[in-house]
C-alpha cells in the first residue's frame, strides 16, 4: 500500500502534501506552479510509491461547486487516465485556507511568513490530507 498524496489546486499555485508510508501522518511536501503540476507529479510518482491521490474539492458554503471546480474536475480525469493504478478521490476543502492561516498564527510564525501564499497552500494541502485520513480511519 503506497502513500497518499493530496492536492490543494489553485489557478496559480498548487499545494501538495503526502502521508508517511504507514499512512498515519500528513506532511506538507511542496508548492508548485500549477502550470508545472502534472510534470511535477510524473516525476514524483516515478520516484515514490503513491497509491491514492486526494484532490481538494472546491465547494461553496452551500455545497455547490466553486469557480475552481471547472479546473479541478478535468485535472482529476487526466490523473485517472494517466495513472490508472492510482485511486483518485475528492475531499471537501472548505475552510482549509482559514485553518491554514490559524495554524500559522498559533504556531508563532511571523507576520511576513504568514503572507507567504505558497506556505498557506502547502499547509492547506496538509489539512486536506489529514482530514481525508481521519475520515477514512
Amino acid at each position: 500500500m503506497g502513500r497518499i498524496l493530496a492536492i490543494d489546486y489553485g489557478t496559480k499555485r498548487t499545494g501538495i502534501a503526502v502521508s508517511d508510508p504507514l499512512r498515519i501522518i500528513a506532511g506538507g511536501l511542496e508548492t508548485v506552479a500549477t502550470k508545472e503540476l502534472e510534470r511535477w507529479l510524473a516525476q514524483y510518482f516515478a520516484a515514490n510509491d503513491v497509491s491514492t491521490i486526494v484532490v481538494g474539492k472546491p465547494v461553496r458554503m452551500d455545497g455547490a461547486p466553486s469557480e475552481t471546480w471547472k479546473y479541478v474536475e478535468p485535472l482529476a480525469a487526466r490523473l485517472r487516465k494517466t495513472y490508472p493504478d492510482k485511486e483518485v478521490v475528492f475531499h471537501d476543502e472548505r475552510f482549509t485556507s482559514v485553518m491554514a492561516h490559524r495554524t500559522m498564527l498559533e504556531s508563532g510564525i511571523g507576520r511576513m511568513a504568514r503572507r507567504d501564499k505558497a506556505l498557506v497552500d502547502k499547509i492547506s494541502a496538509t489539512i486536506i490530507l489529514q482530514s481525508y485520513m481521519e475520515f477514512n480511519k
